[in-house]
Parts: C-alpha cells; sequence; structure tokens
C-alpha cells in the first residue's frame, strides 16, 4: 500500500500548488486606496458553499455591514451565506466603541478571514478591501463558475485624513435619486465618507422645503438647456441621507449663497434686492434714508435661468426677510441631516458689495450654529471672520486658505485644477469643462493636499473632497465618464499618506480596478496613462 499513497500524496500536493499558483500574492490584488501595510503569505483561503460570517460584536452598523457583505458575495457565488454570532470563516469583530478611529486589520489563513476594527466604520472599510482582493468576477451580477480563492496575508489600514469627500451638484442638472443612490454606492467602495450635496443654485432649487413651497414649485422646473429639472421631497431626501448613512457616508447639504441665489429669487420676488424709496422727490433724500431692510412695495421676480454664466444674482443682505428664510431653509434641512455639517456655499458673489458679504457670512454662520452644525463653505468665506471650527473649502485662492489658516480654522482641499471631475481629461474629451486645467489621471493623483499650498501643512487640512458639477452631465452614463477613473485617485490622495503613494503602483492597481468595473458595467475613461 504504502507505494501507492507516496505518489497520491504528491498529487494533491502539486494540485494545491498549482491551485496557489494561479492566485497573485495579496500586494497584487489592485488594491485601490493601497493600504498601510500589506504583508504576503503563502497559501490560499477558498470561499465555498458552506462558508458562513461571523459577527463579533454589537452593533447596527456590524450587523449592516454582514449582510452587506453577503448580499455582494451572493450573486456571483451562488452562495447563500448565512450570518450569525456562533461561527464563521468569514469573521467581523468589533473590537471598541470608537466612531472616529477608522482603522482596520484584514487576515487571511487557509482556514479564516478576519476583519477587525476599533469602528463599525473600519470593519465595513475592511469589507472594501476584502471584495477588492477577490478576482474580479466576484462583482458579476449571474453566477460564475469558478472557485473563489484568497491570497493569504495580512493588512494593516487606517487613513490619512479623516474627511474623505466628493460633491455631486444635482442642481445644474438633476440627477435622480436612484442615480445618487449608484454615486454613493462606488464611493463607499473607495472608502469615501462624506457627500456633498450642491442642492440648489442659479438653474434650480432642488430640496423641499415645506415653509417656502415655491422654491420647487417654481425653482425646481427647469436645468441647464432648459430640461424639467426635479427636486426632492423631504421623503426622499431622507431616503438619500439613511442610505449615504448605512454605508458610513455623511450627506453635507449646500444651500449656496449669497450668490447662486437665481432660482430662490424666481421663485419669492420679495426676496429680490433693491430699495424701498420714501414718499416725495428722490432726489431730496439722503442715502442714510433708504430702507433696504423691508420688502420692496411692487418686488418682480428674476427669471429662471438656464445658462451656465456665474455670479449675477444675489441675495440682499440689508432685507430681513432674507434671513428669516435663510434660517427657516436652515432649520428644515438641519432636521433631515444627522452630520454635523452644513455648507453655506459663499462663492462667486461677484454683484455683492464687499461690505454686505462680509456682513451676510458673519450673520448666515451664526444661523447655522443655532442649528447645531458647523459652517463649511467655499474659500471666499474666509475674507470675513469665520466662527471656531468652521471650515474653507479652498477650490481657487490660495490666499484665502491662508486666511482661514491665519483665523485658526482649517482648509477642506478641493483645487479646481487637480480634484474638479468635471474639468476635461484633454482637449478631445466629449464632455467637461477646461477652465481649470485638463485633469489626466496622473495629474489628479500626483498631488499632495499638505503641500499644495505654500503655507498650509498636514495638520491646517481638514481632509480632501473631489466636486462633480454638472453643466455638461446630463444622465448616469456622463457622470460615470468624468469621475472614474479620477475619483479612485483623489480616494487614494485622500486615504493613503503621501509616503505610500506611488504612480507606477497605482497605474497598475488602477487597471486591475478596470477590470472590476468592466464586471460591474462601470463606463470608465480609459486613460492613455494606464495600460488596461
Amino acid at each position: 500500500m504504502k507505494r501507492f499513497i507516496t505518489p497520491l500524496i504528491g498529487l494533491v500536493i502539486l494540485g494545491f500548488q498549482a491551485c496557489q499558483e494561479k492566485v497573485s500574492p495579496l500586494t497584487e490584488s489592485g488594491l485601490i486606496p493601497v493600504p498601510v501595510t500589506i504583508t504576503n503569505s503563502n497559501g490560499v483561503f477558498e470561499l465555498v458553499e458552506n462558508s458562513s460570517i461571523q459577527v463579533i460584536g454589537e452593533g447596527s452598523g456590524l450587523s449592516f455591514t454582514a449582510q452587506y457583505l453577503a448580499e455582494k458575495l451572493q450573486p456571483s457565488t451562488g452562495y447563500s451565506i448565512p450570518v450569525g454570532s456562533e461561527s464563521g470563516n468569514i469573521v467581523l469583530e468589533l473590537t471598541g466603541s470608537s466612531s472616529s478611529d477608522e482603522s482596520y486589520e484584514l487576515e487571511i489563513t487557509d482556514n479564516q478571514v478576519k476583519i477587525s476594527s476599533p469602528s463599525e466604520a473600519g470593519v465595513f472599510y475592511g469589507v472594501q478591501t476584502l471584495l477588492q482582493a477577490f478576482p474580479a468576477e466576484i462583482f458579476s451580477k449571474t453566477k460564475v463558475d469558478t472557485k473563489w480563492v484568497l491570497p493569504t496575508g495580512t493588512i494593516s489600514d487606517k487613513p490619512e485624513y479623516g474627511y474623505r469627500g466628493s460633491m455631486l451638484d444635482v442642481t445644474r442638472h438633476f440627477l435622480s435619486v436612484e442615480d445618487v443612490k449608484h454615486y454613493i454606492d462606488e464611493m463607499a467602495t473607495l472608502k469615501l465618507n462624506y457627500l456633498h450635496l450642491h442642492l440648489t443654485d442659479d438653474q434650480g432649487w432642488r430640496i423641499e422645503i415645506k415653509s417656502w413651497p415655491k422654491l420647487t414649485e417654481i425653482g425646481a422646473q427647469t436645468e441647464v438647456g432648459g430640461g424639467e429639472g426635479g427636486f426632492y421631497t423631504q421623503e426622499e431626501y431622507k431616503d438619500i441621507v439613511k442610505y449615504a448613512s448605512d454605508r458610513f457616508i455623511t450627506v453635507v447639504p449646500e444651500v449656496d449663497m449669497p450668490g447662486h441665489t437665481n432660482a430662490a429669487l424666481a421663485s419669492y420676488a420679495e426676496l429680490n434686492p433693491g430699495v424701498n424709496l420714501p414718499d416725495g422727490d428722490y432726489s431730496t433724500v439722503n442715502e442714510q434714508e433708504l430702507d433696504y431692510s423691508m420688502p420692496l412695495k411692487n418686488p418682480q421676480a428674476a427669471e429662471l435661468y438656464t445658462g451656465t454664466k456665474v455670479g449675477f444674482s444675489t441675495f440682499s443682505s440689508k432685507l430681513e426677510l432674507t434671513y428669516q428664510f435663510i434660517d427657516d431653509v436652515v432649520r428644515e434641512i438641519t432636521e433631515m441631516t444627522p452630520g454635523p455639517y452644513f455648507h453655506i456655499g459663499g462663492d462667486e458673489s461677484h454683484v455683492t458689495e464687499k461690505d454686505d458679504y462680509v456682513y451676510f457670512i458673519e450673520r448666515v454662520q451664526g444661523i447655522v450654529e443655532k442649528y447645531g452644525k458647523t459652517s463649511i463653505g467655499w474659500d471666499e468665506v474666509a475674507t470675513s471672520n469665520l466662527l471656531p471650527g468652521n471650515v474653507a473649502q479652498f477650490w481657487a485662492m490660495a490666499d484665502n486658505a491662508q486666511l482661514a489658516k491665519e483665523q485658526g480654522n482649517q482648509v477642506l482641499m478641493s483645487p479646481s485644477t487637480k480634484a474638479y471631475l468635471d474639468m476635461q481629461y484633454d482637449s478631445l474629451s466629449r464632455i467637461g469643462y477646461n477652465w481649470a486645467a485638463y485633469i489626466e489621471l496622473d495629474s489628479a493623483y500626483l498631488w499632495d493636499p499638505a503641500t499644495f499650498v505654500e503655507g498650509l501643512g498636514k495638520a491646517d487640512i481638514f481632509g480632501v473632497e473631489a466636486p462633480l458639477w454638472t453643466e455638461t452631465v446630463t444622465n448616469r452614463e456622463d457622470m460615470e465618464y468624468l469621475i472614474f477613473p479620477r475619483i479612485a485617485a483623489i480616494a487614494e490622495v485622500a486615504w493613503a499618506p503621501a509616503s505610500s503613494r506611488d504612480w507606477v503602483s497605482f497605474q497598475k492597481r488602477i487597471a486591475l480596478m478596470g477590470k472590476k468595473w468592466d464586471v460591474r458595467g462601470i463606463g470608465y475613461y480609459k486613460s492613455p496613462k494606464v495600460n488596461w
């Protein structure tokens, strides 16, 4: 018998080694953002039909993540993977009760996968890394007949910045709830954790305000180019906020003001700036006698606007009704938004007198603070006196970013020359703008938030955000074309320390990510900078 056993054992070993040879090491799995440390080991883990997920710890977020993982694995594998607390060869362990420590550990051995973190968010990010470590076919919507194997090894990971976001402009062209959720899903795969929703602008008002119903009855009914526009009911907005929160993404609502306000001024004539003249001969009236504080006696609403110019509209900083209006809007939106931040806009207010602008921003900050939120504003807001803790979002003017620092405030980095996802890749891009720059994939990747603005260091940086403005975006296909692959580059800039980032490595990893996007049906731009 002995002479037959030895060859049989040899065949088993050869077969096992052949299986191993087909699996690239963990360091070559194409993980984005790149983890802080990855260590390979010799072996493979196989997901099989009787695999199960064990949850250690308590929390609704942890339970959601376990079910999320099971649902992500089911279509391609055909496995109905149970979730429980008793046992499992995939273990999700909550090791603490932190809400801010987003670090995680991922250990893959021959017989078990274990993800542990002191926070529910960290466990979720570990799951995203785990999914990326599988072959691209794991994202198939239909069953694939293959062995589902992972390379063994360990990953220790944590983010460089606590705020890692993307802005979605739903005003220039309205985007459906389903499209916003699709955007959220893709943000989640890259460990982005803040969705900045640009809800109001000259071309449309996109959120229902019950105390000012004409904002959506009138102001929501158009968009760039004259389309029908649209808006989110309060229930739809709450649904978006909940959907994002389940995926550990916090919604930051923006009401842009005092400029970019034409949709509101078209909805309510009495909000339009002007002066009530006293009775009698105007030529004998001193400037000090003019009354700017009361609504106009014969107000005229602004015309609805469907173009793309900026800087022509403004709220009146002297009109008391302006602040009653803003108070109501902020109150209703903050009641639906559990996150800590409210974005007040503040950019491109070209027709607002400087003194009026400063007074307006400072007063609106107070309204936002009254409702328990911290203000974020585009970098122009730093020309006013910022309240402690408020954030200036750098997009254009380095001097404004430095003003924020001088006041003891932090800066959210969104340089238009690097992070604006609506910029064209090159002169042949089918949509997008180039007023800031052409932003190819390497340009979106090769910058450091902590050194980008002279005089600002790591301690001054609040986080990183990639905005998508939608003047040229009319549907999901357009959205995906401009977002991918650049949002992956920005996500890595926000997550990984500069010392861990490498363009040559990213080129290889983004090509592997492209195969996963192909399986998921994502219509990304195939940059010539990458060998796809």
